[in-house]
């Protein structure tokens, strides 16, 4: 039975199941050429802007120059991870009943694109010099940071539940064997993108301070770029029904499923487990950066070289990840990326000139451009297909409740006991998680084949 590639399959009773499962793998292989298009776009323009706003360089560097704070650069990155710990479950349960999810996609999609537009225009017309506010007891305030740390709260509110409706759409219309190398190419170029507007941007931008605000300048283009992108999937995709989907269940319903999502599959429990830990280890990434700059100095030049070296890695890292994890599963994939985190942490503590710093950063970046594409793509891979949006909130959720806190931690750790201990604490963290992922995740590919 085939379908039309311009019609999904449409629904009929459970004694037409394996009909319905037929037409839905035609209309996948019929549409992929189409929706291979959509979603490359869509990621090399959507990752390109959404870097130059999570690499930990440009928004912890303003965060730092507009307050002076290790504390409040803390603070940012721990609302911003605040806004996706419970998102992401709120996502998948108004999601996972549905036949088909691109509505949903563009409104969370297009409100995270809103809160970056929002970080650069706190830049430009609210002022930084500090306030009174006599109904909190004459707190100081500076409006400009306090809306940059509403914004990236709001930022990270809608990249949860994003994380949930987008991961799902990949998994509806790209075949299991072709996710790899879409995206490493997408990645790919969207990194070269972003490396070579990074590198711009810190010369061109935040040095000369165009348009009276390089962050801000830099932050318009990250919204443009991504928002290019969300337009670009709305117009290529063509999204299939599945054959079965869960019955709609409230939220507080859905939390108490989650013991037994883990129990299920303990190489799944183990491989949450994992991301938790992993999650913790960025307790650091916020203050690579600042540290760089309490060595050798910071201007435009070092920020852009460094961010090249971040997203530069991350581009070409992206192709070898992508078809390894094709050809032997993305258990290995994420085993190598927290081996290089490992080695790339321990090369910027221990030596201090420039071009140790590069080649430390070119390792973060391939690290994290590995550790994201194999923990996005191996959840994807555990379970069966109706529970899929579930699990894939249980692990966004997972990685936001360790990630909220450690930045906050790491700043004010940073404040009493320097940056040499918040990165020993996250060698720790990333050591425990390596051993958990050696012994107890197996590779969900060879345990148990699934196709969407």
């Amino acid at each position: 039975m085939d379908a039309k590639p311009d019609a999904s399959p449409a629904p009929a009773g459970d004694d037409d199941l394996p009909a319905r499962e037929a037409a839905y793998e035609s209309f996948i292989w019929s549409n992929l050429r189409r929706n291979y298009l959509g979603n490359y776009l869509h990621g090399m323009l959507g990752m390109t802007g959404f870097r130059l706003v999570n690499a930990p360089t440009f928004l912890p560097a303003y965060l730092f120059a507009i307050s002076g704070s290790n504390a409040i650069v803390g603070l940012g990155l721990a609302l911003q991870q605040v806004g996706g710990v419970i998102s992401p479950i709120f996502g998948a349960t108004k999601i996972e009943h549905r036949k088909r999810v691109m509505p949903a996609a563009m409104w969370m999609g297009g409100l995270a694109r809103m809160a970056i537009l929002g970080i650069a225009l706190a830049g430009w017309f609210l002022p930084n010099e500090p306030v009174s506010l006599s109904f909190l007891g004459e707190w100081l305030v500076r409006p400009r940071v306090a809306a940059i740390l509403g914004f990236m709260l709001m930022f990270g509110i809608f990249m949860g539940a994003q994380r949930v409706v987008f991961s799902l759409l990949m998994a509806k219309v790209i075949p299991i064997s072709r996710r790899g190398r879409l995206q490493a190419w997408r990645n790919a170029t969207g990194g070269l993108i972003a490396a070579v507007l990074a590198y711009f941007a810190g010369r061109y931008f935040i040095d000369a301070n165009l348009f009276g605000n390089g962050y801000s300048t830099t932050f318009v283009f990250a919204f443009v770029l991504t928002s290019l992108g969300l337009w670009a999937l709305q117009l290529l995709l063509k999204e299939p029904e599945p054959p079965t989907t869960r019955a709609q269940a409230r939220f507080r319903d859905r939390l108490r499923d989650f013991p037994t999502l883990l129990r299920q599959d303990r190489s799944y429990g183990f491989f949450v487990l994992m991301q938790m830990l992993a999650t913790s280890a960025r307790i650091a990434t916020p203050f690579y950066i600042i540290f760089v700059g309490s060595i050798i100095g910071l201007d435009g030049k070092t920020l852009g070289l460094l961010s090249l070296a971040f997203l530069g890695a991350d581009t070409v890292s992206n192709l070898v990840w992508g078809y390894l994890g094709d050809k032997t599963g993305f258990r290995l994939v994420l085993l190598l990326s927290l081996v290089t985190w490992i080695a790339a942490t321990v090369l910027l503590m221990s030596v201090h000139d420039i071009a140790a710093m590069f080649v430390a950063f070119c390792g973060l970046g391939a690290a994290q451009s590995g550790y994201m594409m194999a923990a996005q793509t191996m959840i994807l891979e555990f379970g069966d297909r109706d529970e899929l949006p579930m699990r894939i909130a249980v692990s966004a959720t997972a990685e936001s409740i360790t990630a909220t806190a450690g930045p906050l931690i790491g700043g004010v750790v940073a404040e009493l006991a320097g940056y040499h201990v918040v990165f020993g604490v996250s060698l720790g963290f990333l050591a425990v998680a390596l051993l958990l992922l050696i012994v107890a995740v197996k590779e969900p590919r060879t345990a148990r084949r699934q196709t969407f």
